[in-house]
């Protein structure tokens, strides 16, 4: 009886540890006006080499914007480069600036990580997540 309490105990330890395991991204939500900054900040997963930030616009699959292997950008084709920046330093955290922002940058920002660098461009329909609410929204300045 023991033994089993003590393997009991170890299993509980070992899933708390991969449960507070993840991506941490801030802020959670966003709203803001247009033409004004927008920063959004992801810390990977600890000894992920390679980060993704994705962007989702309602009704429409995540679509990659940058891919990043260590601090290196690796594919920013998609990024939209005269108000987007990404920058990853040290190969750790990263943060996507929108600047300034406009109404049709509504929408998730996502951020990712991987131990391997397979990406996809875009997911298939049936990773489509519908019913997010938008991690930022812009409103008209009156």
């Amino acid at each position: 009886m023991g033994t089993g309490l003590l393997c009991w105990a170890a299993l509980c330890l070992l899933r708390a540890e991969f449960t507070e395991a993840g991506v941490a991204q801030s802020p959670r939500y966003k709203i803001t006006e247009k033409s004004q900054a927008v920063a959004f900040w992801c810390d990977p997963i600890s000894g992920h080499a390679t980060l993704y930030w994705y962007r989702q616009i309602l009704g429409q699959g995540p679509e990659l914007l940058v891919r990043f292997q260590n601090e290196g950008v690796v594919d920013d084709s998609q990024l939209p480069k005269d108000r987007f920046s990404a920058e990853r330093l040290k190969g750790v955290d990263s943060t996507l600036k929108i600047q300034p922002a406009e109404l049709g940058d509504s929408a998730v920002y996502l951020c990712a990580s991987s131990l391997a660098t397979a990406v996809q461009r875009h997911f298939p329909p049936v990773h489509k997540t519908a019913g997010l609410s938008p991690l930022y929204q812009l409103t008209a300045a009156f």
